[in-house]
């Protein structure tokens, strides 16, 4: 019925799956706070729920602006089929967001864990290689740390989804908040790696990085995918046994659009990582510093 709340299917084929069940979540909650059914189509109720979080919750900045930003996509997705008009639309595209410089008691202590290059080598060099488990870990964290692929795409990789020609290697993903699949680099280093691991793995599967069932030497290769929190608990107990504190599987992503900064700029970095604004790439993945004599010299 037009003008009624819109059904999250609407996404279907907008954003990735993964992105549309966290966008339906928090859409469901918007219309929870909404005083009637009729009120959820007024972008005044959006803006009183931005202060509403802001206010009597202890969500972080950043979780607060998603949560708008997936009703926004939501409503922008039923403009398009004709289910609400475009005043309404642009209504709730005008909503601002809250400000993180307001909230920043909320943000997370280290919340961006800046990976230096060596200490990047020594932590994906830490898997023992001569086990089953070590070939696959040491593939995966050299994928994390050339692809800049979020940990949630990495485990969900498949052997279809390679790309391997004579000037170029990478892997196709489709990530949060894509339609269409983006190119994203890869290392030869981290595919020779997986190479080496599917060809020691003992079962078949579509998925690059599959876990192990059971504990121990009583451990079994499975076909199934790893979870995201598999992989998180991996890259948390490598980084402290080679001495690193509060590194997360993001923390690589970052890590790849600082040093592709560095060496060739940010448009590549920018491109690498799959953002559509270049000022994302700028603000949240590149974690420079001032360099020691900067001014030395300038007059």
């Amino acid at each position: 019925m037009p003008g009624s709340w819109p059904d999250p299917s609407l996404l279907a084929g907008r954003v990735a799956e993964r992105s549309r069940t966290e966008y339906a979540r928090d859409a469901a909650a918007y219309v929870r706070f909404c005083e009637s059914p009729e009120a959820t189509l007024e972008a005044a109720q959006l803006a009183r729920w931005g202060s509403h979080l802001a206010q009597d919750t202890t969500y972080s900045p950043n979780t607060i602006n998603r949560k708008l930003a997936a009703v926004k996509c939501l409503i922008r997705a039923a403009a398009a089929e004709g289910l609400v008009g475009a005043e309404v639309a642009q209504a709730f595209a005008a909503v601002e967001g809250v400000k993180p410089a307001a909230l920043k008691h909320r943000l997370k202590a280290h919340a961006r864990t800046r990976i230096a290059p060596d200490d990047m080598r020594r932590l994906c060099e830490s898997p023992d290689a001569r086990t089953l488990a070590g070939q696959r870990d040491r593939a995966l964290l050299a994928t994390l740390a050339s692809s800049g692929c979020r940990v949630s795409e990495v485990v969900s990789l498949q052997r279809s989804q390679l790309r391997a020609e004579t000037d170029y290697v990478g892997v196709e993903v489709c990530g949060k908040g894509q339609s269409q699949p983006r190119q994203a680099p890869l290392s030869r280093e981290a595919y020779a790696r997986i190479e080496r691991w599917l060809a020691a793995r003992p079962v078949h599967s579509a998925y690059l990085f599959t876990r192990f069932n059971g504990r121990g030497l009583q451990s079994r290769a499975s076909a199934e995918p790893m979870s995201r929190t598999s992989a998180w608990r991996l890259v948390q107990r490598y980084a402290e046994e080679v001495g690193l504190e509060h590194v997360k599987p993001h923390d690589f992503r970052r890590f790849v659009g600082t040093e592709l900064t560095r060496q060739r700029g940010i448009r590549q970095a920018q491109r690498a990582l799959g953002h559509q604004r270049i000022e994302t790439t700028a603000q949240h993945y590149v974690l420079d510093a001032l360099e020691g004599g900067l001014t030395d010299g300038l007059y």
